[in-house]
């Protein structure tokens, strides 16, 4: 049987939620758009056109889709040499790929953007493989990106573990049917992503880590 640990990554496993907030609010506002920074990481975690959608409407100029969306990687690009894992990340992929999970990434980043994070995160030898926008047609809270991973994984949902920062990754690991683990390091509170779906919230990777023993990880490897 294949166990699979599913991860999302800013947020989770690297510390650039933030990162992501500065980008898109500075892309909004040199496209016009006044969005206080508190809404903004509310999205972070949805890919680009469902974010610019919560935040300017579904009667916004889709034409200016594009150019904030450009404008934001290029900010976001910026950074990508000092981009920052949270402590214990790489600790935790490699704990877990010895355990005898298959991890496997699963984010709303591009392809671009994911090099830079699994350099970032400088645990390549625990990923079996990853997953990013580019091979979505719909993202989170969509269920696809955390099915593709399963795909990859090669795992049933009841073998899968998912794990996240945000409401949208709890949301797509419901809609899935695999079992949500929420952490607090992307910035959004423990009752929100219990509300949204999280059987269980951590502080951070390496909170995680040293919980492992007692999380639903250990259970389902005692039930398989």
């Amino acid at each position: 049987m294949t166990r699979s640990a599913l991860f999302d990554v800013d947020g989770t496993l690297t510390d650039t939620n933030y990162l992501h907030v500065t980008a898109w609010w500075e892309a909004l506002r040199q496209g016009g758009h006044t969005v206080a920074m508190t809404e903004v990481h509310d999205a972070i975690g949805l890919g680009s056109d469902d974010l610019l959608a919560r935040l300017l409407g579904e009667d916004r100029d889709r034409e200016q889709d594009a150019h904030l969306s450009d404008a934001h990687s290029t900010l976001y690009a910026t950074c990508f040499e000092r981009l920052p894992a949270l402590s214990g990340a790489g600790d935790l992929l490699r704990a877990l790929a010895d355990r005898g999970w298959t991890v496997v990434l699963a984010t709303s980043a591009s392809a671009h953007e994911l090099e830079a994070l699994r350099r970032a995160l400088d645990a390549d030898e625990a990923i079996a493989g990853a997953t990013s926008a580019d091979d979505m047609k719909e993202g989170k809270p969509a269920p696809e990106p955390v099915r593709r991973a399963m795909d990859i994984a090669g795992g049933t949902a009841e073998e899968t573990v998912f794990t996240g920062d945000s409401v949208w990754d709890m949301r797509a690991a419901v809609k899935a049917d695999v079992a949500a683990v929420g952490l607090l390091s992307g910035g959004i509170c423990r009752s929100a992503l219990t509300e949204a779906g999280a059987g269980e919230t951590y502080r951070s990777p390496s909170d995680l880590l040293a919980r492992l023993d007692t999380s639903v990880f250990a259970r389902l490897e005692r039930a398989t």
